[in-house]
């Protein structure tokens, strides 16, 4: 992986870590989707620096999470979060580590995280730091935990949501040993806000694959939504269009979610509980055709939607040319 490709702001970061003697390496999902050959949404570095130096060193910073190690760095209209070598301890609320240790090296700083994928560093030499073989589950398209699997998900149990939300935006099937302890660890999800479930479920939604929402369906992560815990089919998602409003909508149908549970935008929430509007068996184009022209149209569909509604099985070509010509239309 060439530093070429790397954005000048993200290179200078790292420079003026390197020049004040400390380590500095992107991390994360911005090395991963360099290697996959996708542009990084974000870049993160990891460094030996502590924060209180992190801060000396740049001048428009942001405290964005002191006590874990993070400072927002501002350089050049880049946002950069810049995170101390940390190692995490307890985890009682199955979300956040109970106490932060700094002064650790790379590779144990990389060992709390929780795939493999997302697991790696870019090295001053251009080199990749993988110690938990993240480069070989990128070539064999898995999601796979860095070391126990349940121990990952214990600690943050949204990670189940995000290994699915990987494995749909990625293409990606998720490793063995790790689709077995995410359904051990299911029940584990009940710990979660329902903002951070939200968050993950609407972004495999909006993916290419949201029928991998159908998993977390089965193994029961959402029945404190009103989704029982049931095999369904989703497949049919795919082919709605890509906006929260369609997906969401097709998935709550689908599962019996109840939206109203979730904290979700009113808009969005409005969107979905809506009654699709129905479609006239006879199109504007087959309207035209029998004479309709102009505003006419409009009107024409107008009464046959409302009629469809009162009488859905009369929604045919015949039924509904035989209903214009008893409006007088």
């Amino acid at each position: 992986m060439e530093w070429e490709r790397v954005p000048g702001p993200v290179r200078t970061c790292c420079e003026t870590l390197w020049a004040a003697g400390e380590e500095a390496c992107p991390v994360g999902g911005c090395v991963r989707d360099s290697l996959l050959g996708r542009t990084p949404g974000d870049w993160d570095v990891a460094t030996s620096a502590r924060p209180e130096v992190i801060q000396g060193l740049f001048e428009h910073t942001v405290p964005t999470g002191l006590r874990h190690g993070t400072v927002t760095v501002l350089l050049d209209g880049m946002s950069l979060e810049v995170t101390a070598f940390r190692r995490e301890e307890g985890y009682s609320d199955g979300r956040r580590p109970d106490r932060v240790v700094f002064g650790v090296g790379l590779t144990e700083d990389l060992a709390r995280r929780d795939f493999t994928i997302n697991a790696m560093a870019l090295l001053p030499d251009g080199t990749v730091a993988d110690p938990f073989g993240g480069v070989a589950d990128l070539a064999a398209r898995l999601i796979r935990c860095v070391g126990d699997p349940e121990r990952r998900f214990r600690e943050d149990a949204l990670r189940m949501l995000r290994a699915v939300r990987f494995a749909a935006q990625l293409g990606f099937a998720i490793e063995e040993e790790t689709a077995a302890a995410l359904r051990r660890e299911a029940a584990g999800l009940e710990q979660v806000s329902g903002e951070r479930v939200r968050v993950e479920l609407e972004k495999t939604l909006l993916s290419q694959r949201p029928e991998l929402c159908a998993l977390p369906v089965e193994l029961g992560m959402l029945t404190r939504f009103g989704a029982p815990a049931r095999q369904v089919d989703l497949t049919e998602l795919a082919v709605l269009p890509a906006t929260p409003e369609e997906r969401w909508r097709g998935f709550c149908q689908k599962t019996g979610l109840d939206i109203t549970v979730l904290p979700v935008e009113r808009r969005l929430r409005r969107a979905v509980l809506a009654e699709p509007s129905p479609v006239p068996a006879l199109t504007g184009g087959e309207l035209y055709a029998m004479g309709f022209r102009g505003a006419a149209i409009r009107t024409a569909l107008d009464a046959l939607k409302s009629h469809i509604s009162e009488y859905p099985k009369d929604n045919t070509k015949e039924k509904l040319r035989e209903v214009l010509k008893k409006a007088g239309l």
